[in-house]
C-alpha cells in the first residue's frame, strides 16, 4: 500500500498547509509570507492552483502592517 499522504483527500492537505502557515507566521515573524508559502508548496506538495489560492488569500504583507 502507499503512504498515508496518498490516501488523504486533497482538502486535508490544504487544511494542514493552512494550519502550518498560520503557526509558522506566529513562530517565525521575520520570515516573509512569500518564503512561507514557497516552503508550504514543497512541504505539502501543493499544486499550482493551491499555491495561487494561498497567495491570493494569505496576506503577503509583513505582520503588523
Amino acid at each position: 500500500m502507499g503512504d498515508a499522504e496518498t490516501l488523504q483527500p486533497t482538502g486535508d492537505k490544504m487544511k494542514r498547509a493552512i494550519r502550518w502557515l498560520s503557526e509558522t507566521v506566529q513562530n517565525c515573524p521575520t520570515k516573509s509570507r512569500r518564503q512561507i508559502i514557497e516552503e508550504a508548496q514543497v512541504r505539502f506538495d501543493l499544486s499550482p492552483a493551491e499555491c495561487a489560492f494561498l497567495e491570493k488569500n494569505f496576506d503577503t504583507r509583513p505582520v503588523g502592517n
